[in-house]
């Protein structure tokens, strides 16, 4: 039996919350009306979808088979995905993805685990280097759509501090995310 990799954990959360991430960034793809973004986020699917299945090889690799994990959230996140209902930058704002990277980095303390091996640490930082620019990319097409709805809304009179409420709120939210999973990630390599 091999021995279990103190880093074991944090490969099968990766796993799993891409494998979400695939699913869900998948369903808004096909039923976005608007190719621009489509392009974006069906980019992005594809890369969650490749580091599930990179992630789950590894651990394979490793000895180990990959526990799914069942999100809680994850039948909300395919029905706000999948609405032709919402627009697009409703999208982007309930799933809470687009955010810029003023809010800090969860990825920068993967690698305290110093006996991550060199097979591991290469998936990983391929893994963190192609997460950062799906950000910019998701950032980039949200930001456009708000000034796309911030030109429309000048034009016409409309717009308010509502919206910016409601920014400042969902800034709110996602700083205390990150916060949690900063927390976990430090904990699982302090559990060494």
């Amino acid at each position: 039996m091999t021995d279990k990799p103190s880093y074991l954990g944090l490969l099968n959360a990766i796993a799993n919350a891409e494998g979400d991430a695939e699913c869900y960034l998948g369903a808004w793809a096909a039923a976005t009306p608007r190719d621009d973004v489509r392009q974006v986020i069906a980019t992005v699917a594809l890369r969650e979808g490749e580091h599930a299945k990179a992630f789950a090889k590894r651990m394979c690799e490793l000895g180990f088979d990959l526990q799914p994990r069942s999100d809680p959230k994850l039948d909300e996140k395919m029905a706000i995905a999948s609405s032709t209902e919402l627009s697009d930058r409703e999208k982007f704002e309930r799933l809470q993805v687009g955010r810029g990277v003023e809010q800090g980095d969860i990825f920068s303390t993967m690698f305290n685990d110093v006996t991550i091996d060199i097979q591991t640490g290469a998936l990983l930082g391929r893994y963190i280097a192609e997460e950062r620019d799906s950000g910019r990319l998701l950032h980039g097409c949200y930001s456009a759509l708000c000034a796309e709805a911030d030109s429309s809304a000048s034009a016409n009179g409309t717009g308010g501090a509502g919206e910016g409420a409601a920014v400042a709120a969902l800034s709110e939210r996602l700083d205390h995310i990150e916060d949690l999973l900063a927390k976990l990630v430090s904990a699982k390599g302090s559990k060494k």
